[in-house]
């Protein structure tokens, strides 16, 4: 009796060591099936472009099956929301641009289903675009301090791809600085706010590279400024706000990777060591240079302390300018 009941120890101990080990194996192994990376915009766009070349990245270097699964709709609150109500087992990642998080949250509160805070997880930063201002390649003005002379005297036009894009909000900024708003003339995208600008309809505008860049080198418009902290390297001949004399217009539209909240904190850590790896390969580097966007790489933890202070940033610009007035 005594022998049978050892070796029923025995074997459960077996199995139970067993099991633990499999279950080891198994996390070992991340990831078991494909991962799918949501992009809440339609293909072809600026953060498609980046989940396209970090999913790439990942499939080359890890062997990972990467898909990305575009949900373009409702300024991005269908992709990210698909996202928050997604399995949180790090099969499931989210490319989120910075108006989705943090500058629809304060925007349209009373209409995304999620708090982008406490619904989803940073895994990590990807890359940042800063806004270019333009004006005219025939006007007068030739630099910001000529701009800001020339504003202060009449308020200058701003042309925008939109209310609550990125080039808004920064003109908004910068009005607030310089002590007179600008005469806001939103558009239905960047490409028809720039046409304006080209043709002198509207005097000045906060705009992204892809669509500037094309009329900068071709001599019809004159960039006078970038938003980024360090110089871009397609413009090596324009300044940075700061150098420009305003150290507090530092501002970039940015991409960053999230997963829903309650994935582990070593499959997030685990996604986030290949997203770094990427970031640091010259070829993945030059693809994001060449976007006009320069790569940016933080840990999970550095990634959550950036999106918090930027949400506070861009919450306090949405209220300053009236944007939510209506939420």
């Amino acid at each position: 009796m005594k022998t049978r009941t050892l070796w029923r120890t025995l074997a459960v101990a077996a199995a139970l060591a067993a099991g633990g080990a499999g279950a080891s194996h198994a996390q070992g192994q991340f990831p078991s099936q494909p991962i799918r990376i949501v992009v809440p915009a339609p293909p072809g766009g600026g953060t498609d472009l980046m989940a396209r070349i970090v999913g790439n990245a990942m499939t080359a270097n890890a062997k990972w099956i990467v898909v990305v699964d575009n949900k373009p709709g409702g300024n991005g609150i269908i992709g990210i929301d698909a996202v928050v109500r997604a399995k949180p087992d790090g099969y499931t990642l989210g490319m989120a641009p910075s108006g989705a998080m943090s500058i629809l949250p304060e925007m349209a509160k009373t209409l995304a289903p999620f708090d982008v805070l406490k619904d989803l997880v940073p895994v990590a930063t990807v890359a940042e675009q800063p806004v270019v201002l333009v004006v005219p390649a025939a006007s007068h003005i030739k630099s910001v301090a000529d701009l800001v002379k020339a504003h202060k005297a009449t308020p200058l036009t701003l042309g925008t791809a939109g209310a609550g894009s990125a080039g808004h909000l920064v003109g908004e900024m910068f009005g607030k600085i310089v002590g007179t708003p600008f005469l806001v003339v939103p558009y239905k995208g960047s490409a028809p706010a720039l046409q304006d600008v080209v043709g002198g309809q509207t005097e000045c505008m906060f705009a992204v590279p892809p669509g500037a860049l094309p009329l900068i080198a071709g001599g019809r418009l004159r960039a006078l400024a970038v938003t980024s902290s360090k110089r871009l390297p397609l413009l090596p001949d324009v300044p940075t706000m700061a150098e420009a004399g305003y150290k507090n217009v530092v501002a970039s539209e940015w991409k960053v990777l999230v997963a829903p909240a309650g994935t582990p904190p070593a499959v997030v850590s685990r996604i986030a060591t290949e997203v770094q790896k990427a970031l640091a390969q010259p070829d993945v580097i030059a693809r994001i240079i060449s976007d006009g966007s320069l790569p940016l790489s933080n840990t999970p933890q550095q990634t959550a302390e950036f999106v918090k202070a930027e949400y506070a940033r861009w919450s306090q610009v949405v209220k300053d300018s009236g944007l939510n007035k209506t939420n």
